[in-house]
């Protein structure tokens, strides 16, 4: 057998490595030859571990969100964070860098961006910020104090990582719709969380977008993972106990107006009315 990853290699917003033990359970109890498909395939972690218990099955991984080059470019980032390294530690660990020093570091990064064209900004800010506070850019980084966070070592390489899966990058849609006929396929939906920062992601994700996901699920064996937070579960049981409501916006009409709480932030308010004199829904 291949080494086994119980962790991604790398820093990733929502990897399932808490539920790794659990997962292998799970998985183990499918049969050998079974299809699995990882829709929303993130850091890769499930299916390595699915890759890794089914050696002779076809795991389809979903890199939607580019972490293949990520791990292509370890040596280089490796590299990043030794040139780094030595400016962060002239502060003492967890305290922020600032003066020359902080900029030092962002010509270090704008350097190697216009070199290589790659910058790898999830383990990057990783060392340089806290609680995942991940920044997609330099610009929006700059926004940011820096810490002295740095690792005292690189990552280690691992080439054997995603060795063995089938590696595509599409919508998660276009993706069950190539394998939903698949006798016996899994599916392995680990959607980003509802009422979560998605900021890392190469999409913007609506209530609807959550929804949508749900539609995979019927009539297929499939692993989903969710949040309290998201309270996707419970509305899920809601709607079993009102299979007849509909949809009691639809004979609405919509009025928005746009707020603003401060400098950087503001909302949507959202009014929806039925027009005067309209006759109600008798649906129950």
């Amino acid at each position: 057998m291949s080494k086994l990853y119980m962790s991604a290699p790398l820093p990733f917003v929502g990897q399932k490595r808490m539920f790794a033990k659990h997962f292998i359970e799970v998985i183990k109890q499918y049969p050998a030859g079974t299809v699995f498909v990882d829709l929303f395939g993130g850091s890769g972690l499930l299916s390595h571990i699915t890759k890794h218990f089914h050696p002779d099955s076809t795991v389809i991984y979903n890199d939607f969100d580019g972490y293949r080059r990520r791990i292509d470019n370890i040596s280089r980032t490796n590299h990043l964070l030794s040139l780094i390294r030595p400016i962060a530690s002239r502060f003492p660990r967890h305290k922020p860098v600032t003066g020359d020093a902080r900029e030092e570091i962002f010509r270090i990064l704008e350097s190697e961006e216009r070199e290589s064209g790659f910058l790898d900004f999830i383990t990057i800010s990783s060392s340089l910020m806290f609680s995942m506070k991940y920044k997609m850019s330099i610009p929006e980084m700059r926004k940011e104090v820096l810490y002295n966070n740095v690792r005292k070592s690189g990552y280690a390489e691992c080439p054997d990582y995603l060795e063995g899966l089938e590696i595509t990058s599409c919508d998660y849609k276009e993706l069950f719709e190539r394998y939903r006929n698949i006798p016996g396929v899994v599916f392995l939906v680990d959607p980003p969380y509802l009422s979560t920062d998605v900021g890392t992601y190469r999409m913007y994700w609506r209530l609807a977008d959550y929804l949508d996901v749900l539609s995979v699920l019927p009539r297929h064996n499939f692993i989903y993972f969710t949040s309290e937070k998201s309270c996707i579960v419970e509305l899920c049981e809601w709607m079993g106990r009102n299979p007849a409501l509909g949809n009691p916006f639809a004979r609405c009409r919509r009025k928005e107006f746009n707020a603003t709480m401060n400098y950087n932030a503001g909302y949507t308010d959202i009014m929806l009315f039925t027009d005067p004199g309209a006759q109600p829904s008798r649906q129950i």
